[in-house]
């Protein structure tokens, strides 16, 4: 057997450094045996001592590498076990708790009177802070899982074919699809009579509308249409055109804005007009129970945006 150098004496300390002191006795011993083994190898070989050492110690390559492995200790945040856990857990987090935190921002803001310049930057603000939030605490619990022994003893759950995802029905993606045009034709529809058509009038027999004249002194009901009939439009697309990723994120942009537009609306109080609910007698509470009951199905709608999304992305 070989007798040991400089060379190898560097490399097993630089090795034992990375382990803990009760495990350094067996394994010097271990590594040692097996360069002296690897180097004799080579001398029997006709190889220079010199280059036998080098040779040897290269192939068992970096010193904190081989340190890892005799301490069963992992070299990546997120090991390959718990890799599609983390992503999951990561995704549906970010899905579901950061559209909700930005869309209570939005609203409190909102109804604390709050100019639109202020709501938008607050909403974007706390919408990225919690979506940081979120990757890091949920990335250092699964680092910590990776790391503990003891939280990781569990077996893996077992995969079967029966977790396969059924794919949607054409037939009932085209339901889907009647749907929301019969519900956007109803609801331009009645958008854009209420200033004509009303079961109030005024003194001078005038139609008193159900919905803020803002709205039309504005322009923002244009907008808010165009936004609708965009995101049906998005809808045949996604039918009938091949799924990509710029159709997926521009759609669910569209989505997203006609959530927010109607959130920023009914929690402004700009949805209804406040004559015709005088006229028609309602009771002072019911205005804000409608607005209440509007940016609740926005907030739902925004959830969905981001979730379709995202379930897509994942069939692809």
């Amino acid at each position: 057997m070989t007798t040991t150098s400089a060379l190898i004496d560097r490399y097993v300390d630089a090795t034992l450094r990375r382990l803990p002191e009760r495990q350094r006795p067996d394994i010097e011993k271990e590594l040692r045996a097996s360069i002296a083994d690897a180097v004799d190898d080579r001398l029997d070989a006709g190889s220079d001592p010199a280059d036998a050492e080098l040779a040897v110690l290269t192939e068992l390559g970096d010193p904190a590498r081989l340190a890892a492995g005799y301490a069963d200790r992992p070299l990546q945040l997120v090991g390959p076990a718990l890799y599609l856990d983390y992503t999951r857990l990561v995704t549906t987090l970010l899905a579901t708790i950061v559209p909700a935190v930005a869309a209570a921002v939005g609203l409190v803001r909102t109804l604390q009177g709050g100019t639109a310049l202020h709501v938008i930057g607050d909403t974007l603000g706390a919408a990225f802070t919690a979506g940081v939030h979120i990757a890091f605490w949920t990335t250092l619990l699964f680092v910590v899982i990776e790391r503990v022994p003891a939280l990781r003893r569990a077996p893996a759950r077992s995969w079967t074919p029966d977790a396969l995802p059924e794919p949607p029905s054409r037939r009932a993606r085209y339901g889907e699809l009647v749907t929301e045009t019969v519900l956007l034709v109803l609801i331009t529809t009645f958008v854009l009579l209420s200033p004509v058509v009303s079961t109030e009038t005024d003194a001078a027999g005038d139609p008193i509308g159900v919905l803020s004249p803002w709205l039309w002194e504005t322009g923002v009901v244009h907008l808010f249409i165009a936004l609708v009939v965009a995101d049906l439009g998005f809808s045949f697309a996604k039918y009938y055109a091949r799924w990509n990723v710029p159709l997926a994120l521009a759609g669910s942009l569209v989505g997203v804005a006609c959530a927010i537009t109607l959130i920023w609306l009914a929690a402004n109080d700009r949805v209804l007009n406040p004559a015709f609910a005088e006229a028609a007698g309602w009771p002072s509470a019911l205005p804000r129970w409608i607005n209440a009951g509007l940016v609740a199905i926005s907030i739902g709608t925004l959830v969905h945006a981001v979730a379709e999304g995202i379930r897509r992305a994942r069939r692809r």
